[in-house]
C-alpha cells in the first residue's frame, strides 16, 4: 500500500507541475477570471487545492499552522502560489516516503474546521487527498479549456508512468 501512495504522491507533483505550467501561460486577467467552477477562478482553486493539502498534512504530521477556511487566499500571485505548491508536493511525498504499514493503518484523530472530532485511517485520508486533488484539478483543466488554452495538457496517470518508463 504504501508503493501505491508514492505512486499518488508522484503523480500529483507531476499533474501539478504540468498544470501550474499550463497556468502561467495565462494572463493575469484570465487566471482570475470566474471559469464557472466551484471555486470561481483558477486563482481560486488552485488555492484551495493548497489550502486542503495543508489542512489534511497539519493533522497528519502537526506541523505548520492549518488554513481556517476552505476558500482562503493564501497567495494572490501565480508565481508565489507555484512556489508554494512545489513545497507542499515535497512535503506530501516525504511524509508519505517515511510510511511502513502500521502508520498506514493507525488512526488520526483531528477536529474538522467547525470543530468536529473523527477519527480515520492514515491509508483513507491520503486515498482522499489524492482523489480530491484529481477532482479539482479537473475543474483546473475545464478552466483552461474555457478560458481559451487550445489544449490543456494531459492529466492522466498512464501519461506519467509512461513517460517515466521511457526515461522522462
Amino acid at each position: 500500500m504504501q508503493a501505491h501512495f508514492l505512486m499518488m504522491a508522484t503523480y500529483n507533483r507531476w499533474a501539478n507541475r504540468r498544470m501550474y505550467a499550463a497556468a502561467a501561460a495565462l494572463h493575469a486577467e484570465e487566471y482570475r477570471r470566474d471559469a464557472g467552477v466551484y471555486f470561481k477562478s483558477l486563482r481560486g482553486t488552485l488555492n484551495h487545492l493548497l489550502v486542503a493539502d495543508r489542512i489534511w498534512m497539519h493533522r497528519l504530521d502537526g506541523c505548520d499552522q492549518q488554513p481556517q477556511a476552505l476558500d482562503a487566499l493564501l497567495y494572490a500571485e501565480l508565481e508565489s502560489l507555484r512556489a508554494a505548491r512545489s513545497v507542499e508536493d515535497e512535503r506530501i511525498l516525504g511524509f508519505v516516503a517515511a510510511l511502513d504499514q502500521g502508520r498506514l493503518d493507525a488512526v488520526c484523530e483531528y477536529r474538522t474546521l467547525n470543530g468536529t472530532p473523527q477519527r480515520q485511517k492514515v491509508r483513507e485520508i491520503l486515498a482522499h487527498l489524492f482523489n480530491h486533488q484529481t477532482h479539482h484539478r479537473g475543474q483546473v483543466h475545464a478552466a483552461l479549456t474555457r478560458l481559451g488554452v487550445a489544449e490543456p495538457p494531459s492529466l492522466d496517470l498512464l501519461i506519467m508512468q509512461r513517460e517515466a518508463a521511457a526515461g522522462g
